[in-house]
């Protein structure tokens, strides 16, 4: 017997015509770019197209590269077990998804029993978190942040705050908080307002008695918001105050890419209730994960919950190896490092383009936000993605971000070098230098 191999048509033309043709119209919307690109290779941070073209990866695509583009060590350890074999159903015992719920659990808080339990996607570990929470309290009303996102399911976007992302049908009994947006949030800088408005959402717009509270500690696709200081601890107060939960949506802000901490919920000593995660688990092979402490999760076990693909052991080996390449490649410290001095050239870059009304984040998690005028903050969309298609021929590839996509985020891998920095700014530099003329 004879093995033919799959033909790929590797061209623009064909990918485009075949994507034209056969995708739904639910996937068309997301294409960035005004030309949009094939990617062939990647390796480490560095991306090369099918017409060979290097690029600098600053979006991990969407955040999911942690440790690094075709990673030998996550590859070799996916491959391994795919060979032996590929899927293992959870009905069935595998030691590869119990090592790495193990090695999860390590990775929370002392002081407490954690359980995990593994799904496909992050999206579905928010979906799970929901359906735990209001199952543990027996209280039906969760809170949200303004701009927030946490995926695209139907229950996930029902507590996404960002109206693109928000489609018809969604399950109810959520309510909506402030983001505490310290450069344009509603009441200006500080925390005590915004959580003083959690008191008054839970008086106002639920029975009173709550679920409990998504926050990301750095919202992500929102604009790279990151939690003021007390914010955390002080919607956890709250919240449990009214018979809630506080759950963590570490998919995007954890895992070490904030640099200070392994978890950004870290950064205010607040320790959850439930931990959804997924992207930089799997670097990119499909992975998700609810971590809770153990009697939250009990409740659980009277009916049934299952993800097809959730504990497979090919995912599963590939993300114990991202979690030991982690560790063994110093990526946390990495992240703060270079993180640290790519923010420092975006601080430069801001004080001579009157177009960059702000810059924030910390560690490998930083934006730049792009206003018409500094005074007012006023969003510029068309600026946006000008300097973002300019940064295309830069070789750089970031993503536009915010509720009114005028946020440039920038989330690379965690093995982004130094010797990257300066490329990155000087590109940024000759991308904004185009605006206007």
């Amino acid at each position: 017997m004879t093995d033919h191999p799959l033909h790929t048509d590797w061209s623009y033309d064909g990918t485009a015509a075949r994507r034209d043709q056969y995708y739904a119209a639910s996937l068309t919307r997301f294409t960035p770019f005004r030309e949009p690109i094939v990617f062939q290779k990647g390796q480490g941070q560095y991306l090369w197209d099918n017409q060979g073209n290097k690029f600098t990866d600053l979006l991990g695509m969407n955040v999911c590269i942690s440790v690094g583009h075709s990673h030998p060590r996550v590859v070799a350890a996916a491959m391994e077990q795919a060979q032996d074999l590929t899927h293992c159903t959870t009905m069935f015992y595998h030691p590869t998804p119990a090592h790495l719920a193990e090695e999860l659990a390590a990775t929370m808080p002392k002081g407490h029993e954690w359980v995990v339990h593994l799904t496909n996607s992050g999206s579905e570990a928010v979906d799970l978190a929901m359906t735990m929470a209001r199952t543990y309290t027996g209280n039906l009303d969760l809170l949200a942040l303004r701009t927030a996102y946490h995926g695209p399911t139907a229950a996930a976007q029902s507590i996404t705050g960002i109206a693109g992302w928000r489609h018809p049908g969604m399950p109810g009994n959520v309510a909506f908080v402030p983001e505490p947006n310290q450069y344009r949030g509603i009441f200006g800088s500080g925390t005590q307002p915004y959580l003083d408005e959690i008191d008054r959402t839970i008086a106002t717009a639920t029975s009173g008695q709550v679920a409990g509270i998504f926050v990301e500690s750095v919202q992500g696709y929102g604009g790279i918001i990151e939690m003021p200081p007390g914010y955390m601890s002080g919607a956890a107060e709250r919240v449990r105050a009214a018979g809630g939960l506080y759950i963590a949506d570490e998919v995007q802000s954890g895992f070490g890419r904030t640099g200070e901490h392994f978890w950004g919920f870290e950064a205010d000593g607040v320790v959850p209730d439930i931990v959804v995660m997924a992207k930089g688990l799997g670097n990119g092979f499909p992975i998700g994960a609810v971590v809770a402490r153990k009697e939250v999760a009990a409740p659980m076990a009277e009916k049934f919950m299952f993800h097809t693909y959730g504990a497979n052991p090919t995912s599963a080996a590939a993300a114990r190896a991202v979690l030991a390449v982690m560790k063994d490649e110093a990526l946390q410290e990495n992240a703060r490092t270079v993180g640290g001095a790519l923010l420092a050239r975006l601080k430069d870059l801001q004080s001579r383009h009157e177009a960059i009304g702000d810059v924030r984040g910390k560690g490998l998690m930083l934006a730049i936000e792009i206003v018409s005028d500094r005074d007012k903050k006023t969003p510029d969309r068309e600026a946006t993605t000008d300097v973002f298609e300019a940064c295309r021929s830069q070789g750089l590839i970031l993503s536009k971000s915010g509720p009114t996509q005028s946020v440039l985020r920038m989330v690379p891998p965690l093995c982004l070098s130094l010797a990257d920095v300066d490329q990155v700014a000087e590109g940024l530099d000759s991308a904004f230098q185009g605006l206007g003329r």
